[in-house]
């Protein structure tokens, strides 16, 4: 798993908004094919050297899937911070949005988002790559169905 699947993951937990990799979407369910299909009335008998057409399986109806609502980042991550007993400025560091979450926060490991997310500027300005990474992570939330403010999204 990623590290911004961590992310999403820690966030959203197991609400079915997001897919694996970056900001993938989940696949739209197959429907599984009628293991048999029911019983047709009798075709009439047709003339000799004619073939009665094939009965039209009837397939089950896949009830159309229900759009979920947005999952509120802000409060679920205002909720952590105000458990954890401890400051955390998630707001703007992503070292204390990455610690709030339980993730490793350690200057590799955020090297290494920079790199899923696309980051081309110089890993050794972290400075500069921490507050990148911030916003991107913001902003991806939010395209995967987080309500983030405009605020802390690019």
């Amino acid at each position: 798993m990623s590290i911004f699947d961590k992310i999403q993951h820690a966030i959203f937990g197991d609400k079915g908004l997001l897919g694996t990799g970056i900001g993938a979407a989940h696949p739209a369910p197959t429907p599984e094919p009628a293991s048999a299909a029911p019983h047709a009335p009798a075709a009439p008998h047709a003339p000799a050297g004619i073939s009665p057409a094939p009965a039209t399986p009837v397939l089950p109806v896949t009830p159309a899937p229900t759009a979920q609502a947005p999952v509120d980042v802000e409060a679920i991550l205002t909720a952590k911070a105000a458990a954890a007993g401890r400051p955390s400025n998630w707001r703007t560091s992503i070292v204390d949005l990455m610690t709030l979450l339980g993730l490793d926060s350690s200057r590799q490991n955020r090297t290494e988002l920079a790199h899923e997310l696309g980051y081309t500027g110089s890993t050794e300005d972290s400075a500069a790559m921490n507050i990148w990474l911030h916003r991107q992570v913001m902003t991806r939330l939010a395209q995967n169905g987080g309500l983030v403010p405009a605020d802390l999204r690019d």
